[in-house]
């Protein structure tokens, strides 16, 4: 069946159906998500142990060695990265393309699972992770408030602001830069100590069983079935020093008689400057398949929210990594359409015919709209790789338009 001579005895349904992909392909563009680069799904997969106060050296020999041994023996890996700090271990196992990710994930867990016994008894639980490409933070923002101090601050952000922001569509995580975290500090008098004949570790052993609350059962109450909750907590820094602690000689003694408990603050770390000024910030990560510009959208609408009920709250703007992906997005449209212009003009020019000219024009739009719907049903984004494969085959359709 010869298409093309069919379509020319009756132009109608190959019109309308052109007509109908052009449509389909008009409201695909308009759904597609805009994005910097495409989400990558590389079977890359990252094991952390943590040993804290082991050296380096102990963590290669005792650690990181081992994992390793284990891990050599999965197929499909392609190298194996170590990454070794004081207390810390990062081991990166690269698999080949074809290795399914998920796949990769579970057996690399399965050899991290068979050397646990041997590693050392302090260590943490090794965390088995993918490698997330779309983890980068997109937005970042600063908080400030004439009524709130910065622990005040730092907690408004980890509770109030963190949940307002993760109710946005498209937000994968928030997390918070700079600002300090509540601590209840213990310091022992040492001349205390040994005047009481007290240790570190009495002080320690006790201390571990406050702030707990345990199952205590079931009970029948007024003919009903209640349960019932061992509740060992103190509501207050003060009520902590009052604590009786119990002596290897069988004394009592307070708290406060062996050291100076205050409520404070933990050392800062880290720090978020703005204009060499301390802040409060918090980070924006987009989840994995979400754009780039919907997450702005959605988290500007949020924050809207946040400061009509905390007026006091000033939310400032520190970094913006969302209006290059849509300079980039404008740029290569503008591109697109003017690549498109020029190929037309210069068919006119060579052809000096009409007809042939509209034919070229009319077969641009035709070919490169109902592509965008094709694009839409394979889960492709609008982004820097795909956009300019577009800009790339007009020149192709151009002169298939002649041919």
């Amino acid at each position: 069946m010869n298409v093309s001579a069919w379509s020319i005895r009756n132009p109608i349904p190959a019109v309308l159906l052109f007509f109908l992909l052009t449509l389909a392909g008009l409201m695909a563009f308009k759904a597609m998500k805009i994005q910097q680069f495409m989400d990558i799904d590389l079977p890359t997969v990252t094991v952390t142990a943590s040993l804290p106060g082991a050296a380096p050296a102990q963590l290669e020999t005792e650690v990181a060695r081992k994992i390793e041994n284990s891990i050599a023996t999965l197929q499909g890996i392609k190298h194996i990265y170590t990454k070794v700090q004081d207390g810390t271990a990062t081991v990166t196992v690269e698999f080949r393309l074809e290795k399914p990710t998920q796949e990769a994930v579970d057996d690399v867990r399965d050899a991290v699972s068979r050397v646990r016994a041997d590693l050392p008894g302090d260590l943490t639980d090794p965390v088995v992770s993918r490698m997330n490409l779309s983890g980068s933070p997109i937005l970042t923002y600063t908080v400030s408030s004439s009524r709130m101090d910065d622990e005040a601050l730092s907690w408004f952000v980890d509770n109030t602001v963190t949940k307002t922001m993760l109710a946005a569509k498209g937000v994968g995580a928030v997390s918070r830069v700079g600002g300090v975290t509540r601590e209840i500090r213990i310091e022992l008098d040492p001349a205390r100590m040994l005047a009481l004949y007290a240790s570190p570790a009495d002080v320690s052993r006790q201390l571990r069983q406050i702030q707990q609350e345990a199952s205590g059962g079931k009970a029948d109450v007024g003919g009903a079935e209640q349960s019932v909750r061992t509740i060992a907590t103190v509501q207050s820094a003060s009520e902590l020093a009052a604590m009786d602690i119990l002596l290897s000689d069988g004394r009592r003694v307070r708290l406060d008689h062996l050291a100076t408990v205050s409520d404070t603050v933990g050392e800062q770390r880290t720090a978020a400057l703005l204009n060499g000024k301390p802040v409060v910030g918090f980070e924006i990560t987009r989840s994995r398949g979400a754009g780039e510009v919907e997450v702005a959208e959605a988290v500007r609408r949020k924050l809207e929210e946040l400061k009509a009920a905390y007026p006091h709250i000033v939310v400032t703007e520190a970094f913006n990594f969302v209006d290059p992906v849509i300079e980039n997005y404008e740029g290569s449209m503008k591109l697109l359409l003017e690549g498109a212009a020029l190929a037309v003009l210069v068919v006119w020019l060579f052809l000096r015919d009409g007809r042939a000219t509209f034919v070229s024009a009319a077969a641009l739009p035709l070919s490169a709209i109902p592509t965008f719907a094709v694009m839409y049903l394979m889960g492709f984004t609008l982004n820097v790789v795909t956009l300019l494969s577009m800009s790339l085959v007009v020149g192709i359709l151009v002169d298939d338009a002649i041919v």
